[in-house]
């Protein structure tokens, strides 16, 4: 069923098992990561764990992101980063931890030829703002954290649909509906147009439960109940 949305999902992590687990999901079209999932993993060679993992999936795109703060930074980190691979695109936070907008390291890396992913994207004014500083030949992705929106109790969907609306006139672009929370979100992403959804791999092992019989799931909801109730001893 998947493999028939008009969108394309990625997965999201830093496990070199889940990564290889996920190769062999036809509807996988791509994968990305960041430095807070990575150091999470235990890796302790930033450089060599991403090289691993750029040959591992190639040729499917892979996104991996700077870590400096300084814009100068940033721009070597990019730079560097974008020599470790053909399918790879450098990860740019929207802004640095100042909150000052990342335009120049956009603007000079998109200017080098460099595919780009721009990161924790929430606002329009903030997709305006990149689209602003892209190159109309490289391609770019977006990536809007519609999950983190949902978390504020604000559906994300609308902002989806007005973002694509922006962006739907070049095809260098991709809106990405980043951290999600539930696999219908892959559903809602697909309805509101949007390109790629990140997905980590422990959400990804529910797509076997897409078009389950309910009735079905029902019973077995029940079983489990009354089999962990027999298994614990409990009395009343």
């Amino acid at each position: 069923m998947l493999e028939n949305k008009q969108i394309k999902i990625f997965s999201d992590g830093a496990d070199i098992e889940s990564i290889k687990a996920c190769l062999s999901n036809d509807f996988v079209k791509g994968f990305t990561t960041n430095p807070s999932l990575i150091a999470k993993a235990g890796v302790k060679n930033y450089k060599k764990f991403c090289l691993e993992v750029t040959d591992l999936v190639a040729p499917l795109p892979v996104s991996f992101e700077v870590f400096a703060d300084d814009f100068d930074k940033m721009i070597s980190q990019g730079k560097e980063i974008s020599t470790w691979g053909e399918n790879v695109y450098v990860k740019i936070p929207v802004s640095n931890t100042k909150g000052v907008f990342s335009g120049p390291v956009i603007k000079e890396l998109v200017g080098c030829g460099i595919k780009l992913n721009v990161t924790a994207v929430f606002t329009l004014e903030q997709v305006e703002a990149v689209m602003d500083n892209l190159n109309n030949d490289v391609p770019a992705v977006i990536s809007v954290f519609a999950g983190r929106i949902a978390d504020t109790g604000t559906d994300p969907a609308p902002l989806m649909r007005k973002c694509k609306k922006l962006m739907t006139d070049n095809p260098n672009w991709e809106l990405l509906w980043a951290s999600p929370r539930e696999l219908l979100n892959i559903f809602q992403a697909a309805e509101a147009g949007v390109d790629i959804i990140t997905v980590p791999p422990d959400l990804l092992g529910k797509t076997e439960l897409i078009g389950k019989d309910h009735e079905v799931f029902s019973l077995e909801t029940v079983k489990m109940f009354f089999e962990d109730a027999k298994a614990s001893r409990f009395s009343i």
